[in-house]
C-alpha cells in the first residue's frame, strides 16, 4: 500500500508539483487542527473553573481558529489536488494504453486473463480520482495520530493502550477489502460480458438485427443474467465485509469506553479537573474519528494498490504473451539458402518466379529490412500455440512466398489464414519454426522497420473518426495531411468517386465524436480502408485479409484486378510479396499462386490450373462456389 501510495504521488508531483505541496500542506495543518483544538478546550474549561478570563479568552479564541482551520483547510485543498487527481488518471490511462499496445506483438490480445485484468482496470482506474485525497489524508491522520498519542501519554499512561484498540479495526478493514476484491476478480468475466451486450443493444447498427430476429428481449435477458450474477457475488462479499469492519469498530468501542471511564474515576476521587474529562471526551473521540478515517484511507490505499498490482500484471501478461523466443543462428550464406528449397519441390508461379527456387540472399544487414525482396518470405517448421492453449494454431507451417508474387491464401473458417497473416506481419511470434525475409530471420529485424515496409487493409478495419483525409492519410504517417498522396491511394482502392460523395470532400470530419460528423455506410468505410492500405508507395509486403467483405462479388473482381496490376507494378520497384485472403474463388483465380491451408497446415499449393486438375481440396471448394452461381 505505501509504495502504491508512493507511486502515485511521484506521479502527482511530476503533474504539478506546487499543487501537490499546497494541498499536503493544507490537509497536514488542517488534521493538526483537530487535536490542538482538544488541548484549547482543556485550557478553556480549566481557565473558566479558576476565573482566569484573559486565559480563558485567548483560549476562546484558539478553538475558533483551530475550528474553522479543521472544517475549511480541507476544501482549500481539494481545490488544489483535484485537478492532479484528474491528471493522474489520464496518466494511467496514457500508462494502460501503453502497455497494451506498446509491445510489437498482439499475443496478450488472444488471452482471456489479459481481458478480465483491463475489465477490471477500466473499472478501478478510476479510484485514483479518490486515490490521491487518500494519500495526502493518510499523511494528515499520521501526524494528527502522533500528536493525540502525545496527549494520551500525558494524561495517563495507560492511555497510550489506546490506539492498539485501533488495530482490530484496520486487519478487519485489510480483510473485508481483500474479500471484496476477490468477488470483483471472480466475477469480472460476467461484467465483461455484461459491458458487451449493453454495448450491443446500444449499438445503431445492431439495432436492425436485434429488431428484425427478434433479440432484443434476450439480449436483455443475458445482461440481466451476467451482471446478476457479477453483483449477487459482489453483493455476498461487500455482506460479509460490513459485518468484519462492524466487529473490528466494536472492538474499538470498547477500548474508547474504558479510556473514558479511567478519566472519570480520577476526577470523581479528586484527581482530575473538569478540562482533563473534556480533554479525554475529546480526543477519545477524535480517535474514533482518526481510526474511522484510517479504515477508509487504508481501503482506498488498497484500491489503489489494487490498481498499480493490476497495472503490473498486464504488462506481465503482455510481456510473457508477446516474448520473442531466441533467434535461431543465421543462415551462414547463399549456399545453405538453397538447401531450404528442399522444403517444397519448385512450382512455377510466373515466368520469372519459381517456388522452392535458390536465390541469393540480399545484402541487407541484420536488424533492418532489405531495400528491395530478392528471395521472399518463407517460413520453416512454424508452429504457434497461443499461450494456455491446448493446441497449436498453425503445426509445421513449410511455405515459400517467392518475392514479386500475388499469392492468394483460401480455407474453411478458423484454417489459420488470419494467424498465417498476422504472423508474416510480426504480430504473433511462433512457438517454434523460422520466418525468414530474403535469408534473415524477421525476429532478427526491426520490427518497427519491418512495419513500415507493410501495406495492409483488413476485414474488421478500424473506422477512424477523424477528417477524411487523414482517416486514409494515416496508411503512410507522414504524408497523412498530403492531399495528391490519398487520392492516389483512394484511386488504387477503385474509391475516387467516395470523395464526391462526402459534403466537404477530403475536410469532411467522419463520425459520431464529432458534432457534424458524416455518417458511412459499411461500404463505405471499407472503400477508407482499402485507401489506407495503398497508402505506401514502396511496400515489402502487401496483405489484404478480407478487406473487400461488404463489397460484391463484381466489386471485389474488379477490385482485385486493379490490385493485382498494382502488385506487380510495386513488385517490379521492390520486388514485393501481395498476400490475398479471400472465400470468392472468381477473385483468388488471379493469383500467381494459391495456398490452401487446413487443420493449421498447407494442405496445397500451386496455381489455379495445377490445383484443379490435381483435383483435391481446392478444386472442390471452387466446384461448390461455380455451381452455386450457375
Amino acid at each position: 500500500m505505501l509504495s502504491a501510495g508512493w507511486a502515485l504521488w511521484r506521479t502527482s508531483l511530476r503533474q504539478d508539483r506546487r499543487k501537490a505541496l499546497t494541498a499536503l500542506v493544507l490537509v497536514v495543518a488542517g488534521a493538526v487542527a483537530w487535536p490542538l483544538v482538544a488541548v484549547l478546550l482543556r485550557v478553556l474549561f480549566d481557565a473558566v473553573t479558576a476565573g482566569r478570563s484573559v486565559a480563558a479568552s485567548l483560549a476562546g479564541v484558539g478553538v475558533a481558529v483551530g475550528l474553522i482551520a479543521g472544517l475549511t483547510l480541507g476544501h482549500f485543498a481539494h481545490i488544489a489536488y483535484f485537478e492532479l487527481a484528474e491528471l493522474d488518471v489520464l496518466h494511467v490511462h496514457q500508462e494502460l494504453m501503453d502497455a497494451t499496445n506498446g509491445t510489437p506483438g498482439m499475443a496478450h490480445f488472444e488471452r482471456s486473463a489479459f481481458a478480465d485484468k483491463i475489465t477490471v482496470l477500466e473499472q478501478d482506474v478510476e479510484q485514483l480520482r479518490v486515490g490521491l485525497q487518500a494519500v495526502l489524508t493518510g499523511v494528515g491522520l499520521a501526524v494528527a495520530m502522533t500528536l493525540t498519542t502525545v496527549v494520551l501519554a500525558v494524561l495517563h499512561p495507560l492511555l497510550l493502550l489506546l490506539p492498539l484498540a485501533a488495530v482490530p479495526p484496520l486487519l478487519a478493514g485489510r480483510w473485508a477489502e481483500r474479500m471484496v476484491n476477490r468477488a470483483r476478480e471472480a466475477g469480472a468475466e460476467s461484467t465483461r460480458r455484461a459491458a458487451g451486450l449493453f454495448r450491443l443493444a446500444t449499438d445503431a447498427a445492431a439495432g436492425k438485427e436485434l429488431r428484425i430476429f427478434g433479440l432484443t428481449g434476450e439480449v436483455r435477458r443475458r445482461h440481466r443474467g451476467h451482471w446478476q450474477d457479477a453483483t449477487r457475488r459482489l453483493w455476498r462479499a461487500q455482506l460479509v465485509a460490513s459485518l468484519v469492519r462492524m466487529t473490528g469498530q466494536l472492538a474499538f468501542a470498547a477500548g474508547y469506553v474504558l479510556a473514558v471511564l479511567l478519566i472519570l474515576r480520577d476526577a470523581v476521587a479528586g484527581r482530575r479537573g473538569v478540562g482533563d474529562v473534556i480533554l479525554v471526551v475529546t480526543i477519545a473521540a477524535q480517535v474514533n474519528q482518526q481510526v474511522a478515517a484510517a479504515v477508509g484511507v487504508l481501503q482506498d490505499l488498497q484500491r489503489l494498490r489494487s490498481v498499480y498490482r493490476r497495472l503490473d500484471e498486464v504488462h506481465d501478461l503482455v510481456r510473457a504473451a508477446d516474448r520473442h523466443p531466441s533467434p535461431a543462428d543465421p543462415l551462414p550464406g547463399p549456399a545453405t539458402v538453397g538447401s531450404l528449397a528442399a522444403v517444397e519441390p519448385p512450382v512455377a508461379v510466373g515466368p520469372a518466379v519459381a517456388i522452392g527456387s535458390a536465390v541469393a540472399v540480399g545484402s541487407a544487414a541484420a536488424g533492418a529490412p532489405p531495400a528491395r525482396l530478392r528471395e521472399g518470405i518463407r517460413l520453416a517448421g512454424v508452429t504457434l500455440r497461443y499461450p494456455g492453449g491446448a493446441e497449436p494454431v498453425v503445426t509445421g507451417l513449410d511455405l515459400h512466398l517467392p518475392a514479386g508474387a500475388t499469392v492468394a491464401v483460401v480455407g474453411e473458417n478458423g484454417a489459420g489464414k488470419t494467424t498465417l497473416v498476422k504472423l508474416l506481419c510480426g504480430l504473433l511470434t511462433p512457438t517454434s519454426g523460422r520466418i525468414l525475409v530474403d535469408g534473415v530471420e524477421l525476429a532478427a529485424l526491426s520490427l518497427p522497420g519491418w512495419r513500415e515496409r507493410i501495406a495492409a487493409g483488413f476485414q474488421d478495419f478500424v473506422r477512424f473518426e477523424l477528417p477524411a483525409r487523414q482517416a486514409v492519410g494515416v496508411g503512410d504517417l507522414p504524408r497523412r495531411d498530403d492531399d495528391q498522396a490519398v487520392r492516389t491511394a483512394l484511386g488504387r482502392a477503385g474509391a475516387d468517386d467516395l470523395i464526391g460523395q462526402l459534403d466537404e470532400g477530403l475536410d469532411t470530419p467522419l463520425g459520431r465524436s464529432h458534432t457534424d460528423g458524416a455518417e458511412l455506410s459499411g461500404g463505405q468505410w471499407q472503400k477508407l480502408a482499402l485507401g489506407r492500405a495503398f497508402m505506401r508507395d514502396d511496400p515489402l509486403l502487401v496483405v489484404l485479409d478480407e478487406p473487400t467483405a461488404a463489397l460484391d462479388a463484381e466489386a471485389e473482381y474488379a477490385l482485385f484486378a486493379r490490385y493485382r496490376e498494382q502488385a506487380r507494378q510495386v513488385a517490379a520497384r521492390t520486388g514485393a510479396v501481395s498476400v490475398f485472403v479471400s472465400h470468392r474463388f472468381s477473385t483468388v483465380q488471379l493469383a500467381d499462386l494459391i495456398v490452401v491451408l487446413a487443420d493449421g497446415g498447407v494442405a496445397e499449393a500451386g496455381s489455379h490450373a495445377d490445383l484443379l486438375a490435381a483435383g483435391g481440396q481446392y478444386a472442390e471448394m471452387f466446384e461448390l462456389q461455380a455451381r452455386a452461381y450457375r
